[in-house]
């Protein structure tokens, strides 16, 4: 087969897969008839790719990868527009049995083939793959309940797979959403129930149109996204999940959800979102028994695992890094023993506590954001005591307050020519001017620490001083922080994360009796993709959304996940993937007369 015949061959083969479904595939589903045509037009450019590379020129490669190796699905364009264009390439240098032929006759240096009609071959299969790809986006089932998930980022793998894993026991198909369709597919991994999508969530026709489709909506955007599609899934009467905190503007939408007759379910991952449920679970069982409420402390965190918590600051990012450096920034409100304590953000680090967790060892706590709006959350407007925390290891506070002392954590100013800075210049940008001493030296003493304490140790191994340019254009002092802590806190293939979680309650019995309730967990990612965050935020998303879909969850409005309804089935199929919860309890008081 010639050159051109294999072009005509592949753009047969995708002009079919167009059409309605072969009788050889009558028994599948149109939408996996689609998919297995595209699939063998693949195979067969592979098989007449094999053909014409086997007979390759001395010197030439001979032996090739498969075309399944190239491509990692049939429909990521990206690779088989690379494979087509290889098939392209060897063929027009390799000769076939009829040209080899008369090849002694031919001029020489004249070429065997048309190279523009090889082009213009090329240009055709690739409009044809284009059309190929936006009839699967554009494919709608109706005798399936359509999921919509907008985001397939990082954190989108584990609900991704969980969505699939459950989508031809209960009849879903799951539309997967992004600016990269690559990375929808990526996500997808050729699954028959999955479709991706490449959509620009900006773009208002795309995503109504999307929305329209759907059963129910998932959102993974970025928070300041989420508000379009809430207010989509209003106008068209659509259920909707999401992990985010609930916003005002989200708030604000309470009754026109209701009025629609439909749940728009948010802080359902991990903090927000687990630690509501497990929150919840233990007030009710304190309650339960009559008992008074006086204590509730609630701590969380995301770290390395034990195997993995190989750099001195005993961190790196398993979340969104832009949160990481921001932390703390909007100050801390929190109420203790009947009175109500504020945090400012140049003092959020140095108000810590040290805190051990059985069997994962000891961290230390600092306030996180304002916990006074969670005494209506969870009823708890007469505990005397509410506060909530995040978890690290012990001395990560003190060295991450170096950064905030500086200014090196702000976002709200740009500097000049940062894209020709070194990091060795930007934090001495913070210090003062002195050009006969060190910018170590300078920093030492207004920490007034030594030059060798643990501190500067954490500065010097994330490389702050050296002289490697940073290359961010117009950058935020934060922005340029978060570029040099990625260079050195990312995961790296081999790496497991871990999420712990712990909440403190004290609590007075009818007898007078105090008592102490723990509740903790600790879990470990299985790998750099499904990461402990990525399945304890994905799964509680996934499980949400299975349950509104099957009528298990009748609230409406504007939820989250606090009430029995909703947490109990939640905690306890989170259990079956390893997330659990361990409650101990001990007495802190018991009145003498009970004695």
């Amino acid at each position: 087969m010639n050159s051109l015949r294999l072009c005509k061959s592949f753009f047969a083969h995708t002009q079919r897969a167009l059409l309605p479904c072969p009788p050889a595939l009558s028994h599948l589903s149109p939408m996996h008839a689609m998919r297995t045509s595209a699939a063998r037009s693949v195979s067969t450019l592979s098989s007449t790719t094999a053909s014409i590379d086997s007979s390759a020129a001395p010197g030439e490669s001979s032996t090739p990868l498969p075309f399944s190796e190239q491509v990692s699905s049939p429909f990521s364009s990206s690779a088989a527009v690379s494979a087509v264009n290889s098939s392209v390439e060897s063929a027009a240098k390799t000769p076939s049995p009829e040209q080899a032929s008369s090849v002694d006759s031919a001029p020489t240096g004249e070429p065997t083939v048309d190279l523009a009609e090889l082009k213009n071959r090329l240009r055709e299969v690739k409009k044809t793959y284009k059309e190929l790809q936006d009839a699967i986006a554009n494919y709608h089932d109706p005798r399936r309940k359509t999921i919509v998930l907008f985001g397939a980022g990082r954190s989108a793998s584990t609900l991704i797979r969980y969505l699939l894993h459950h989508s031809e026991k209960e009849n879903w198909s799951v539309r997967v959403a992004d600016v990269s369709r690559s990375a929808a597919e990526e996500k997808i991994k050729g699954h028959p129930n999955g479709i991706p999508v490449a959509l620009d969530v900006e773009d208002y026709k795309a995503r109504q149109a999307e929305v329209k489709k759907a059963d129910i909506v998932i959102s993974l955007l970025p928070v300041k996204l989420h508000s379009r599609v809430f207010q989509d899934c209003i106008q068209l009467s659509k259920n909707m999940v999401t992990a985010s905190y609930v916003s005002p503007d989200v708030s604000s939408m309470h009754s026109a959800a209701v009025d629609r007759d439909i749940i728009l379910l948010n802080e359902v991952g991990l903090d927000p979102g687990i630690d509501h449920m497990v929150a919840m679970a233990n007030i009710d069982h304190i309650r339960s028994k009559k008992a008074r409420l006086r204590s509730f402390e609630s701590f969380a965190g995301g770290l390395v695992a034990p195997e993995s918590d190989d750099n001195p600051w005993r961190y790196k990012f398993t979340w969104n890094p832009r949160n990481v450096v921001l932390a703390g920034t909007g100050g801390v409100k929190f109420i203790q023993n009947g009175n109500y304590k504020y945090i400012p953000y140049h003092k959020v680090f140095e108000r810590v506590e040290e805190l051990e967790i059985p069997g994962a060892g000891t961290f230390e706590g600092y306030a996180n954001r304002d916990s006074l709006k969670y005494r209506d959350v969870y009823d708890l407007n007469e505990v005397p005591t509410l506060y909530r925390g995040t978890l690290r290891r012990p001395g990560f506070s003190a060295a991450w307050n170096v950064f905030v002392q500086l200014g090196m954590t702000d976002d709200s100013f740009r500097i000049e020519d940062s894209e020709h800075m070194t990091c060795r210049q930007f934090i001495n940008s913070f210090l003062f001017y002195r050009p006969n001493d060190s910018v170590e030296l300078k920093l030492a003493y207004l920490l007034g620490v030594s030059l060798d304490s643990p501190i500067l140790r954490k500065l010097k191994w994330l490389g702050i001083f050296e002289n490697e340019r940073i290359g961010l254009k117009n950058a935020t002092p934060a922005e340029i922080l978060q570029h040099i802590l990625e260079r050195k806190w990312s995961l790296r293939e081999d790496d497991h994360d871990m999420i712990v979680m712990l909440n403190k309650f004290q609590y007075e019995e009818l007898n007078g009796s105090v008592v102490e309730r723990q509740s903790y967990m600790t879990f470990i990612g299985k790998d750099d993709v499904e990461t402990a965050m990525a399945m304890t935020v994905g799964l509680p998303v996934g499980i949400s959304t299975r349950m509104i879909l099957n009528g298990k969850i009748k609230s409406r409005g504007v939820v989250i996940p606090t009430s029995k309804d909703i947490y109990e089935p939640v905690l306890k199929e989170l259990e079956e993937y390893g997330i659990r919860f361990t409650e101990t309890e001990r007495q802190l008081y018991v009145p003498a007369d009970v004695l």
